[in-house]
């Protein structure tokens, strides 16, 4: 067996299961396993032997538990990356694994009982052999300051990209949603993660939305003359909304290409909405009254969504990701059928994220969902890439 060049701690109240999960580690080829029965015990290790790369980490245990032990290695830095090892219920767990990545750990994986030396092996390799990070990667992201994304604006390196919409029952295209991607100088393709932030702290976040929709009016005008009706989603913030200019300077942009409000959505996060001034709820009102459709985005991730459903003019909501990605849970099962039949109840369209493998797409047919993206049907990419992929594609063998 390869050794692997790994420092790992094993806590773990029962015994029985402690001295397999160490046994398993060193067969692994560990370089180093530690052990301990509770989170007290394992900080005193900790303290005589330094930081370890992974803790293997139940979480229910008398004394110092999971938890706890968690906080206080995450505050001193004693541990890289984390395996959850639990048999607490799944719901439970979901929300622990929620929790180690907000304390600033890696999670690594939720391998619960018992433990299977595969799966651990996988993981072990998933830590180690994860892709380096280089100063060459980091540079540009680490200067995505105002003024530079202002000049990469002005030189035109700011690119919109789309990515389709797709009815889930036939295969068709029933839209697109334009996102901003930076083609820095230094070559790296920077994720909007890293310039949104000094974009919305500025006076260019309008600049930003008036290029996304001239190229999205643009694709649009070329798309049909190909035959393909496409619908462009934009998105938009409720301090741009506030700005009471904005849907007559949007009426005006669409008037200039000859094309209906119609062919066009407005998404917004939920979280954003909070607080709806008037001028914010007018300019949702007037943006309905030309035809466009209006979208809650990133649906059950925020705290008032029934409430904005119920006050605000939307005929779309787009599910967050993060509910295909447990498709395996009941819970969330659940959460996509309530949040289908809230949709159908309202007569709101659903469009659900993040939509990865074929089972995933399966199991969103079978519970009723007929709109949805995500890789599995096309990454995001640029306007000629959309319009050659439009003419070209092949649909997925499990459409039906």
């Amino acid at each position: 067996m390869q050794a692997l060049p790994l420092r790992v701690l094993v806590l773990e109240d029962h015994l029985f299961q402690q001295t397999v999960a160490a046994s398993q580690l060193k067969q692994l080829g560990c370089q180093d396993v530690f052990s301990a029965s509770n989170g007290a015990q394992a900080l005193e290790i900790l303290q005589r032997v330094g930081p370890v790369d992974i803790a293997l980490c139940d979480l229910h245990m008398e004394g110092m538990d999971g938890l706890e032990f968690l906080h206080r290695v995450a505050r001193a830095g004693l541990v890289g990356a984390v395996i959850l090892s639990s048999s607490l219920s799944e719901d439970v767990r979901r929300a622990a694994r929620q929790l180690v990545p907000l304390l600033g750990l890696e999670l690594l994986g939720d391998v619960g009982k018992p433990l299977r030396i595969d799966t651990l092996e996988a993981l072990l390799k998933k830590h180690l052999y994860k892709p380096a990070v280089t100063s060459a990667t980091l540079k540009p992201f680490a200067l995505a300051g105002i003024d530079e994304v202002r000049s990469a604006m002005q030189h035109q390196q700011m690119e919109t990209y789309f990515q389709p919409k797709i009815n889930l029952l036939m295969g068709d295209v029933v839209g697109v949603e334009a996102l901003t991607r930076w083609n820095h100088p230094s070559g790296e393709m920077v994720p909007p993660a890293v310039f949104m932030p000094a974009i919305e702290s500025s006076d260019l976040l309008n600049d930003l939305f008036f290029t996304q929709l001239n190229h999205g009016l643009e694709l649009q005008r070329q798309a049909w003359s190909r035959g393909h009706l496409l619908n462009v989603a934009f998105n938009l913030e409720p301090v741009q909304l506030s700005n009471p200019e904005l849907v007559s300077t949007i009426k005006n942009v669409l008037y200039g290409y000859g094309l209906p409000g119609s062919t066009l959505t407005f998404e917004l996060t939920e979280s954003g909405l909070l607080e709806a001034s008037a001028t914010c709820l007018e300019s949702l009102v007037r943006l309905r009254m030309m035809g466009c459709r209006l979208s809650i985005d990133d649906f059950g991730v925020g705290f008032s969504s029934l409430q904005r459903l119920c006050r605000l003019p939307f005929n779309e909501i787009k599910l967050d990701g993060q509910f295909v990605r447990g498709l395996d849970e009941p819970r969330c099962r659940a959460a996509i059928s309530s949040t289908l039949a809230l949709g159908a109840t309202l007569g709101m369209s659903v469009v659900v994220e993040g939509i990865e493998t074929p089972e995933q797409h399966q199991q969103l047919l079978d519970l009723g969902c007929a709109q949805g993206q995500g890789f599995l049907f096309a990454k995001p990419m640029t306007k000629q890439d959309l319009l050659v992929w439009l003419e070209t594609r092949v649909m997925p063998d499990t459409i039906i």
